[in-house]
């Protein structure tokens, strides 16, 4: 007799939701996770009573009324709005394109104006069938927005120059005609007062977590212990790579503690010049409105990926694509493995997304 009724892998999102559902359906979960701390790439570190956003800064944001009341039933939010800003060399814009970026880099005033400004410069660039990246944004916003602001941090982003990337990568761009510094258009936003430990720490309260354990080193054990498996790691690992490896593009994170208050006056600011290899720096305390004496910031590094390096970002190219489509073929004629999550799915989940998953894949299977 198997001890539990799930074996969830990875206390991440979608793995803590899942078992806190299958709790409540009176189901006996384990979680195992092969990091030091439950919450997947949602953990925060507190460091001089500030919350370290470990894993890259993560901002919650949804239309869905029903995700925000579930996601508030275990921790307050507060009222955290996204206002990045841009700094390219010496100058410094808004995001996303408001009619606050345009007067910065034209001195306009009106959105006629801007638009204006934008249909000359798509007009004169003559490109009528983009090829690539490069010439895919340039025809939505411009050379002077794709110089300033996108061609920089994209390349760094991808590793790849521009001309080499495919249009796919940026499908539509964000422009607004009103002078609106929100990031978001989602009617919920915010941060979890306390970080969001508190929000795992209450999706897993009463189930059993265990830290520090690899699945694939001790799966055979460890598939005996449940009559189903829930899987949040990577699909082509689980597979024994039969197909090949996906691909992904990683991070690298530098943390710098500075004795005083404000570095930078805003949680999240771009830096698009290629010449700076940072894509961007996060100032944690600004996510809570901190007043702290000191303050923590951290230099976000776009990093090629290699095999154990964390995998953050999937390449959804035509190629990994065609690998992933194998794979998820077989996890399809399973009947006691669960597939979930970023990892699971090669797909790219913002955390309502990833919540709303996690529950309609709890009430399939446990309705069943």
């Amino acid at each position: 007799m198997a001890q539990f009724d799930y074996l969830i892998v990875g206390s991440g999102l979608f793995g803590a939701v899942f078992a806190h559902e299958a709790m409540r359906k009176g189901k006996k979960c384990l979680v195992i996770d092969k990091r030091k701390h439950p919450g997947g790439n949602v953990y925060c570190e507190q460091v001089d009573g500030i919350n370290v956003h470990k894993y890259g800064a993560h901002i919650f944001h949804t239309n869905d009324k029903e995700i925000w009341e579930y996601v508030n039933q275990f921790v307050e939010f507060n009222r955290y709005t996204n206002s990045p800003v841009a700094f390219y060399k010496d100058e410094v814009y808004n995001l996303p394109f408001n009619m606050n970026t345009f007067q910065q880099l034209w001195g306009i005033k009106t959105p006629e104006e801007a638009k204006n400004k934008i249909t000359e410069q798509v007009i004169a660039s003559g490109i009528k069938e983009p090829k690539n990246l490069e010439e895919q944004a340039i025809s939505l916003v411009g050379t002077d927005i794709y110089e300033k602001l996108i061609k920089g941090y994209t390349e760094k982003q991808w590793g790849r120059k521009a001309t080499e990337l495919p249009t796919f990568i940026i499908k539509r761009l964000p422009v607004r005609f009103t002078y609106d510094n929100n990031y978001f258009n989602d009617r919920y936003q915010g941060i979890p007062i306390g970080g969001y430990n508190k929000l795992i720490d209450g999706l897993l309260d009463g189930i059993e977590v265990r830290l520090q354990v690899d699945f694939f080193s001790q799966r055979e054990e460890l598939t005996k212990l449940a009559d189903k498996i829930v899987f949040t790691g990577k699909i082509d690992e689980f597979y024994n790579y039969q197909f090949g490896n996906l691909e992904y593009r990683s991070l690298k994170f530098e943390n710098k503690t500075l004795d005083q208050s404000n570095f930078q006056g805003n949680a999240v600011i771009n830096y698009t010049d290629s010449k700076i290899p940072y894509t961007r720096i996060i100032e944690h305390k600004h996510f809570e409105f901190g007043t702290q004496n000191k303050t923590i910031i951290t230099y976000e590094y776009p990093d090629e990926w290699s095999q154990g390096k964390e995998s953050y970002y999937p390449i959804n190219d035509s190629r990994n694509n065609a690998i992933y489509s194998q794979y998820k073929s077989l996890s399809e004629k399973e009947t006691k493995v669960i597939f979930g999550g970023r990892l699971a799915e090669y797909k790219y989940y913002d955390m309502h997304q990833i919540i709303a998953s996690a529950l309609k894949k709890s009430k399939d299977y446990l309705n069943k």
